[in-house]
């Protein structure tokens, strides 16, 4: 009750407690010196008990109701003036005392009534279409971000801001108009290829000392703005364009097995990462010497290869099909595709040796089921004919040779020593030749 006796008196006073500049003008002045009471007044003896106190922080109560005979900031202008005087009596206030944290948590308020007022809270769609983004109305409200278009900080709890569902795009709702930056997920779909040059440079003077993406003007020297280089595309850009993050260039993967993360821009960072899991690097077309030189390449293309060999005993196993072996590899579908294709997080991985773990692992339970458990699969084995002897062979086995014409499987010395042509090969040319001579 003390504190609304004293709160009222201070109200009807209709005094501004951050603003002094009366009290300068009228040093002498009985009305200076009665602001200044009722100031000292509503400050004094606010060090009470902590559940009194949370009616003097201002948590009970609306700072910015328009009461009679109160000082309201209603506009831009009078905020900022509020704020700067706020600001002034903390730096007057004694250090940690009861009055300067009331007078920070007022601070606060007014700092936030000030962001309302320059961004006002509308009715904004859930979804927005811009140059191919598809915007999504972001509902998080404590999770801090920074805006791709303004680079200022997005602060979800009083700022309508949006993320783009294809590259993740986020910006604020007011900054939408200005996107000049179609989506990158469209690249990616039409155009799945990385840049194979390594830095490709080609100069401020061929980019009329302009951002390769915003077109403001930069140079080295930082005046107007930082020109910052981007190591995949080899351009420069501003420091808005450019946050200097880092990412794994495939040009420098691929050339020269260098996997040390450089600066890139923020567009091709988003390409970068949406372009990590595709399989678009042909490796024996791009660089077929790296495979003389990584030893773990050529134990991958080995696994591979031996998987697309398992591929058809489980299309046409139904226990094979009831288990989904091959879901084993739904992170890397290509995987059952081809032997020749990578993506980039698949040579990631097999410099770290991860895939080659997981590799193996997956290979032994797929040769375990049709050379063990399976008595289907095992029934499709094969028996050397060139020695007919020894187990029942398969055309993954490590010490086994597959004919390229009628994929027939033989111990791999029998058929090297063997200088004729395969057994197979020429009971079915026999067969061809002994059905054609019927038709006659």
């Amino acid at each position: 009750m003390e504190y609304d006796e004293r709160l009222s008196h201070f109200r009807q006073a209709r005094l501004n407690p951050f603003d002094r500049g009366e009290e300068e003008d009228h040093p002498e002045g009985g009305k200076a010196s009665h602001k200044h009471e009722a100031t000292a007044e509503l400050f004094h003896g606010t060090k009470t008990h902590s559940s009194d106190r949370t009616m003097d922080l201002g948590l009970a109560e609306d700072h910015f109701s328009r009461p009679v005979g109160s000082f309201v900031a209603s506009d831009v202008e009078q905020l900022k003036q509020a704020i700067e005087e706020c600001k002034k009596m903390i730096l007057e206030l004694p250090e940690h005392s009861e009055r300067q944290k009331d007078t920070v948590v007022k601070l606060i308020h007014l700092r936030l009534k000030l962001q309302e007022l320059k961004d006002p809270e509308e009715d904004e769609p859930n979804l927005r279409i811009i140059l191919e983004h598809r915007f999504s109305k972001e509902k998080s409200k404590s999770v801090k971000q920074t805006c791709d278009k303004c680079s200022a900080i997005i602060w979800g709890l009083i700022q309508t801001w949006y993320t783009c569902t294809g590259c993740y795009y986020r910006c604020h709702s007011k900054c939408m108009n200005q996107i000049t930056k179609a989506c990158v997920r469209s690249k990616v779909s039409h155009q799945s290829e990385y840049e194979l040059s390594i830095c490709p440079e080609i100069g401020l003077d061929r980019q009329d000392y302009r951002c390769a993406e915003c077109r403001a003007p930069i140079s080295l020297r930082g005046v107007p703005s930082e020109a910052r280089q981007c190591d995949y595309t080899g351009q420069y850009y501003c420091s808005t364009c450019h946050w200097n993050d880092t990412a794994i260039i495939p040009a420098r993967v691929i050339h020269n097995w260098e996997f040390e993360p450089r600066k890139v821009c923020r567009s091709s960072m988003r390409y970068l990462t949406l372009m990590m899991p595709r399989p678009v690097l042909k490796l024996k077309e791009i660089n077929p010497l790296l495979f003389n030189f990584v030893e773990e390449l050529v134990e991958i293309r080995k696994l591979r290869h031996d998987i697309l060999l398992m591929k058809p005993y489980f299309i046409t196993c139904k226990e094979a099909m009831e288990a989904r072996l091959l879901l084993q590899l739904q992170d890397r579908q290509h995987f059952v595709e081809n032997d020749d294709m990578y993506s980039l997080q698949d040579l990631i991985d097999i410099s770290t040796g991860r895939l080659s773990c997981s590799l193996t692992e997956i290979h032994t339970t797929f040769a375990k089921h049709i050379k063990l458990d399976c008595e289907r699969c095992q029934a499709r084995g094969f028996v050397c004919e060139l020695c007919k002897e020894g187990d029942i062979l398969f055309p993954f086995d490590s010490h086994t040779s597959v004919c390229h014409e009628c994929s027939a499987v033989f111990h791999r010395d029998c058929y090297y020593d063997n200088s004729t042509t395969c057994p197979r090969c020429a009971r079915m040319t026999d067969r061809q030749q002994d059905e054609g001579e019927e038709e006659k």
